[in-house]
């Protein structure tokens, strides 16, 4: 039993060290992740050549997201399909204003079989730039899917040339929430768990300033237990709805 014990306090210790060691910003991150889809069009094959993707939020500042880069067939994801092709993390409070595609030079179109270059200048130079107005709130995942429309979005110039001039409409949604709370007093090493209703948990530790967010929940009903090293015992608060897009606050749990 007393083994028991040691290894639990030795696992509290580590998360909580681990939490410590981290910039106390770290809790007020939101993660972002970029999709996309397209509506049907009478091409055989619509390919764009996606080598980055960047967010511009407050104040201007830009930050490159991880992207997945290569060659979309756009026509590949309609009627409800989509592709995720970039996601990062920005901090919480954060509004997008921006999100830039850059792509590369193999862009092409198919038509009748016939595979034609698809020319894009202002991609390659500047990138497609498409205006977004979104505040991110802390601890919650985002998911903006870009909407092609191949029909509009394809322009012949004659000779057997294509243009691509995007028509793209972005869809935000918030694809989850978070539970945030504090502990009295401050400085006492715990764990913290929230499980669902169906049994799945999902932990994080403490802050040296007595903080604590589990972010990315599914909607749904949690407990949440807060765990401190002995002789302290647990505390564990029931009945907490979590709903898509916000941040539950359970205040001050006093151990």
């Amino acid at each position: 039993m007393r083994l028991i014990k040691i290894m639990f306090c030795a696992t509290v210790l580590t998360l909580a060290l681990n939490a410590c060691n981290k910039d106390s910003k770290n809790n007020a991150k939101s993660t972002l992740n970029v999709r996309m889809t397209d509506a049907p069009a009478a091409y055989n094959a619509v390919n764009i050549d996606l080598q980055a993707v960047e967010v511009t939020g407050s104040g201007g500042a830009s930050t490159m997201l991880n992207v997945n880069p290569g060659i979309y067939n756009l026509l590949d994801f309609s009627n409800g399909l989509d592709t995720l092709i970039a996601m990062g993390t920005l901090e919480g409070g954060t509004t997008v204003s921006q999100i830039r595609l850059i792509l590369g030079p193999n862009n092409t179109i198919v038509v009748d079989g016939t595979t034609h270059d698809l020319s894009t200048p202002s991609a390659e130079q500047s990138g497609l730039k498409l205006q977004v107005n979104k505040t991110l709130e802390p601890g919650v995942a985002y998911s903006i899917l870009l909407d092609f429309d191949a029909n509009q979005s394809i322009v012949e110039t004659g000779n057997g040339t294509y243009k691509l001039k995007p028509v793209i409409r972005t869809i935000e949604a918030a694809i989850s929430g978070s539970i945030s709370g504090s502990i009295a007093p401050i400085g006492i090493i715990a764990a913290v768990t929230a499980t669902s209703s169906n049994g799945v948990s999902y932990s994080s530790a403490v802050s040296a300033t007595g903080g604590f967010l589990i972010a990315g929940l599914p909607s749904g009903t949690y407990s949440v237990t807060i765990t401190p090293l002995l002789p302290l015992l647990p505390v564990t608060i029931n009945n907490v709805s979590v709903t898509t897009g916000a941040v539950v606050q359970v205040g001050v749990v006093t151990l």
